[in-house]
Formats: C-alpha cells, sequence, structure tokens
C-alpha cells in the first residue's frame, strides 16, 4: 500500500481487542476521533512509557472527544496482561498477521544488536470523525507523545 497521508481516507479494521472486545475503525465514525498508535510490544520500557502516557492523559483526552487505540501484533492474553498491569483505560488491538499495520505503513527493517528484522514503529494516527487521517506521527518519542497528540487534537 502506498504510504498514507493527511486526507487519505483511513483503512479500516475489524481485530480481537483487550478484554475480549472485537474493535473496528466503523465502530467510532462520526461520533470520536480516534488516537490510532501503534507500538513494538507490550510491557516494554519504552511502550510502557507511551501507554501510561495516554493512560493519564485519558480525561482531557475524552474533553476533545478522542478515543485511544493501541496496536501491536502481541495477542490478546498478552494486551490483558499489559492493560491489567498499568491500569490502561483503553483498548489494545491485536493485530497478530500484522495486516492492520502493513495497511498504515507502519513496518519497517529495525536492527538490534546488528540483526536486521521487520518490526512495527512507533507511529500515531489521529482520524476525524469522517474516518479520514488528520495527522500523522512518525518515529515517535514515547516520553511526552500523549501531549503532543492531545495539542494536535485541539487544533484540529
Amino acid at each position: 500500500m502506498a504510504k498514507l497521508k493527511p486526507g487519505d481516507k483511513a483503512p479500516d479494521f475489524t481485530l480481537p481487542a483487550s478484554g475480549g472486545k472485537i474493535v473496528s475503525l466503523k465502530d467510532y465514525l462520526g461520533t470520536k476521533k480516534v488516537v490510532l498508535y501503534f507500538y513494538p510490544k507490550d510491557d516494554t520500557p519504552g511502550c510502557t512509557v507511551e501507554a501510561c502516557g495516554f493512560r493519564d492523559a485519558a480525561k482531557p483526552l475524552a474533553q476533545v472527544d478522542a478515543v485511544v487505540l493501541g496496536v501491536s501484533a502481541d495477542n490478546v492474553a498478552s494486551h490483558d496482561r499489559f492493560t491489567a498491569k498499568f491500569g490502561l483505560p483503553f483498548l489494545l488491538v491485536s493485530d497478530v498477521d500484522k495486516k492492520m499495520c502493513g495497511d498504515y505503513g507502519v513496518i519497517a527493517e529495525k536492527s538490534m544488536f546488528g540483526k536486521k528484522y521487520l518490526g512495527i514503529m512507533r507511529s500515531t494516527f489521529i482520524i476525524d470523525k469522517q474516518g479520514k487521517v488528520a495527522k500523522i506521527f512518525e518515529k515517535v518519542s514515547p516520553q511526552g507523545h500523549d501531549q503532543e497528540v492531545l495539542e494536535a487534537l485541539r487544533s484540529l
């Protein structure tokens, strides 16, 4: 798929999520802005910082009509443990086959200990109530990202 850009229609998805839920983008069309954040792995240092930032910003995010959905390739059981451990008030979407990650263009070559592999790049998409991509954050730094997203939502 070609790289998404602001103004593009956001790819729809229907996937399992934490808490035994099934979530689709269309569930929020017309009612909420969606903060769709992609992260590499549950319960790792950077991913925990990012998730807890969104947790702590839950009230101001709700005040701007936004819902947060975290997405990784972890399974639902892993998401449930991560959610319980850190009291996350939003759904974590399980994209085990990485199809959704591919649709959003967040799979890229990474390197760890000199070994190259394909992994999820930390990225965030703000999707407006009409289902269009309003803003894209690439190469996200977990610390303070929630505030960056909140500012962007307020300016939409």
